[in-house]
């Protein structure tokens, strides 16, 4: 192992430009082949993506005498995850984690830069994962080559684990949930984790839960010249979804917590989508389904509140004359038939996240976001990261931060900006700092 010269002010590190930049130049050249989506037939092969940051470490791993502790992991063919490690002298430890190598797909005719070619303008740099997330695995790699090149002595272990499938939940055991599964991160419970895989600059201390639903109302066909001999389902939808959302926000009102944790938005609950059966203009439609989402912040539980939603439409089913109707004729039970509704729920559901805002690894966060920035503005969201949920309720203390822009996530024309990049690293290395100085 390579001998460690007198102790470094880690205040002394810094981005080198030159070499991001590059690397990131490499990523951005292989994202074509990185996209993921198994319903368009896209399978990512983040092996490609790892064989660039391990082209970058290599120098600094022990076996060419480094310090540098490199373990690539595949759970299947080409999907890479990697962690890295610079050893402190401790069992204590810092973690940076779920900066992704796998990006969402990009329509080369809907850019106005190729997406798959980095291209530098001034102070911006586009292409698909530049903010969601290559760009945070280059800065993650050279933030471990600045410590395997400057050898500060360290009192805890910092890792670095940079992971595959993030952007799709619907292959399994192949990124961060089996790396946990199979023990491979328990070696950082003994400290905060930093998921950098977030937007804007500052920490994002929570998330929400994510649940589908599907409301459907059943009536009777009949011409749309004979109202009266109709069940009109697609009035008895409209009115019972703006029935639901009324009791839905009594029931799961904004509370103080939301505040606390600096949420954007309390839970919601709205329509997002509509489709009915097939047939003409001139027909009352027999059903319709208006299908939407409830975005549910972490003081909430889940289970609860899906049981809300069933109560409140058996509710409206068992007085279903009492729902508002639209004009004389308009009815939700005639002679010959009584409107019917039903509440579907979608495979599987998302939970939320709120992050201790006691944890030492969050106030240093902040202290260093302050310190690099001149202000810590933490906040929340109401999108959803499931696998920082996983995390956490696997006994891990997260943190959220990321440096891309929130505006240009999953967008065309995505790109980050080098200023941006380069203050991230600073905050990253002055929270190693912080949490060094304060034990």
């Amino acid at each position: 192992m390579s001998k460690r010269p007198a102790p470094v002010s880690l205040d002394s590190l810094s981005l080198p430009t030159t070499e991001y930049v590059e690397l990131l130049r490499k990523l951005i050249a292989e994202s074509e082949h990185l996209q993921n989506n198994p319903a368009q037939g896209l399978h990512p092969k983040e092996v490609l993506a790892a064989a660039h940051v391990l082209e970058r470490l290599g120098p600094f791993t022990t076996e060419k005498g480094g310090l540098l502790e490199v373990e690539q992991v595949c759970f299947k063919e080409g999907r890479a995850n990697l962690i890295i490690k610079y050893p402190g002298a401790t069992d204590k430890s810092i973690a940076f984690v779920g900066s992704h190598m796998d990006v969402v797909p990009a329509n080369p005719e809907t850019w106005e830069r190729d997406p798959f070619t980095l291209t530098v303008e001034g102070n911006n740099l586009y292409g698909r994962g530049t903010t969601d997330c290559l760009g945070h695995v280059a800065l993650v790699t050279e933030m471990m080559v600045a410590l395997a090149q400057a050898k500060p002595t360290l009192q805890r272990t910092v890792t670095a684990v940079m992971i595959a499938n993030e952007e799709n939940g619907e292959v399994q055991n192949v990124g961060v949930d089996q790396l946990m599964a199979t023990g491979k991160l328990d070696h950082i419970k003994s400290g905060p984790v930093f998921w950098v895989d977030v937007a804007d600059s500052h920490p994002c201390v929570g998330t929400a839960g994510s649940i589908n639903w599907h409301l459907k109302a059943k009536g009777k066909l009949f011409h749309s010249g004979l109202p009266h001999k109709a069940v009109n389902a697609l009035e008895l939808c409209n009115a019972a979804c703006a029935e639901l959302q009324n009791r839905f926000y009594k029931a799961v009102p904004p509370c103080d917590e939301e505040k606390k944790w600096f949420f954007q938005t309390p839970s919601t609950l709205k329509p997002t989508q509509v489709r009915c059966s097939p047939g003409s203009q001139n027909q009352i439609p027999p059903w319709v389904e208006i299908s939407g989402d409830i975005r549910l912040t972490p003081f909430y539980d889940v289970v609860e509140t899906k049981k809300v939603v069933e109560e409140i439409v058996k509710d409206m089913n068992e007085n279903i004359t009492s729902l508002p109707t639209f004009g004389p004729m308009s009815k939700y039970e005639i002679e010959d038939c009584r409107g019917e509704l039903e509440i579907r729920w979608a495979e599987g559901y998302l939970e939320g996240v709120a992050c201790s805002l006691s944890s030492p690894g969050h106030k240093a966060l902040c202290k260093a976001t302050m310190q690099v920035r001149g202000e810590a503005k933490p906040y929340s969201i109401c999108g959803s990261l499931p696998l920082v949920r996983d995390l956490q309720r696997g006994g891990f203390d997260v943190q959220m931060i990321g440096f891309g822009l929130m505006a240009r996530y999953h967008a065309d024309n995505e790109y980050c900006t080098l200023s941006d990049m380069q203050k991230g690293f600073d905050v990253l290395v002055r929270t190693i700092a912080i949490l060094e100085e304060e034990g």
